[in-house]
């Protein structure tokens, strides 16, 4: 006897998906924390069209963090943190990101997460707060040419968390012996970024349970009374 099963639709993903394309600048609910030292006089910015176009719409629509995020030479420890959120094994943040062509001074960007969420970061150039996992760099050896200059896109995926986690991601533009008196800090871009969820097994509701103790019972009393019938 088959017997038919439905499947409830409900929390069948984690993270709440996002696509931000930067229409706007730094989105309203995420966070810029400057901790470079010294702290120069710019952070997390609408892009410059003077430098590149965006990957994708407006020649203006990505974000921009540069050499300026630190004073004359120092530490560059430039923070742009996304909104905190329930997420779970296998959800994925991607984006896009360049820096200017030919550049001779490298840059470098880390992605990070925080398994409690908020924006605490601590305060100090080489301080991570509770945004402990690393989970992308790119170019950390500051290397010339080592960072993408034509749009590029990367992708993280979350791993070894237990369930349910309130956390938060965040990117990090991050360089020793930089800004406008050292020998490193350009400018790069971020855009079009994506947060996907993975969707969670489908769990059978309630009825479906009911339905398939009812056929399994119907089907005992099938059997128990064809045996019957044999014997007879």
């Amino acid at each position: 006897m088959a017997v038919a099963l439905s499947f409830s639709a409900v929390g069948t993903a984690s993270a709440d998906a996002l696509t931000e394309n930067f229409d706007n600048g730094v989105p309203l609910g995420w966070t810029t924390v400057n901790n470079s030292a010294p702290t120069g006089f710019t952070s997390w910015t609408t892009g410059s069209t003077n430098v590149f176009g965006a990957h994708d719409g407006a020649a203006d629509s990505y974000v921009s963090s540069n050499y300026n995020a630190v004073l004359g030479l120092g530490t560059i420890s430039d923070w742009l943190i996304l909104p905190t959120s329930t997420y779970r094994n296998g959800d994925t943040l991607s984006f896009f990101t360049r820096t200017d062509a030919n550049s001779s001074f490298p840059d470098n960007l880390e992605v990070r997460f925080s398994t409690v969420g908020g924006v605490d970061v601590g305060n100090t150039a080489t301080s991570v707060g509770t945004f402990d996992t690393l989970l992308l760099t790119i170019n950390p050896a500051q290397n010339e040419g080592g960072y993408p200059e034509f749009w590029t896109q990367y992708s993280v995926s979350l791993s070894g968390l237990t369930g349910d986690t309130t956390g938060a991601f965040a990117l990090r533009y991050v360089l020793t012996d930089a800004g406008i008196n050292g020998n490193n800090g350009n400018y790069i871009g971020i855009d079009s970024l994506d947060i996907t969820s993975t969707p969670l097994a489908a769990v059978p509701e309630m009825e479906t349970y009911l339905m398939m103790a009812a056929g399994l019972g119907l089907i005992g009393w099938m059997r128990k009374r064809k045996s019957r019938a044999v014997q007879a």
